[in-house]
């Protein structure tokens, strides 16, 4: 609809051929313009999926004690929704974030093959075309590493989100 009846973003491609490529804002814009359907398909296939498990992990956080306790103490709904439910709904969710970080690199190559988008996706699509092992194999490991990475990250930020997750070092009492 946004490209073919409305022609406001275009259909293929990653910048306009007629802008030269250097750091000035027709580029940036072309740029930008070009990502928006991309990016979109990949974010609104991936959206249902994180509302699916937001629901489930709030319907499993407001049957909890504590939120019987903050309902009874009189607290305000939406103190007791932000502060309570969705602060505790959170972690868990990231972690997800996380782990599906493959699951949207995968997609990922898909789009940039339907949209004739330059990236590692549509990269990694020409190597398996033309049997380049060595591309591919390259391609697999920076995403592996992109993943656990975004794991490690999420893992050193998890205690800051959730105090009550500690990490420490035991020694052995040998």
């Amino acid at each position: 609809m946004f490209a073919f009846t409305t022609r406001a973003f275009p259909i293929s491609g990653a910048v306009d051929s007629c802008i030269p490529s250097d750091l000035s804002w027709p580029y940036i814009t072309s740029v930008l313009r070009h990502a928006v359907l991309p990016a979109l398909s990949i974010v609104l296939t991936s959206l249902g999926g994180f509302a699916l498990t937001m629901r489930g992990l709030m319907v499993n956080t407001i049957g909890e004690d504590y939120m019987l306790l903050a309902d009874a103490k009189g607290l305000p709904k939406w103190r007791i929704f932000w502060w309570y439910a969705v602060r505790n709904a959170i972690p868990p969710q990231l972690t997800h974030l996380a782990i599906a970080l493959g699951y949207v690199v995968s997609g990922a190559i898909l789009v940039e093959i339907v949209f004739s988008y330059p990236g590692l996706g549509y990269q990694l699509y020409m190597a398996i075309v033309n049997s380049d092992y060595t591309v591919i194999q390259g391609i697999t490991l920076i995403l592996a590493v992109s993943v656990g990475f975004a794991v490690l990250l999420i893992d050193l930020i998890y205690p800051w989100l959730d105090p009550r997750v500690t990490y420490v070092a035991e020694s052995s009492g040998l």
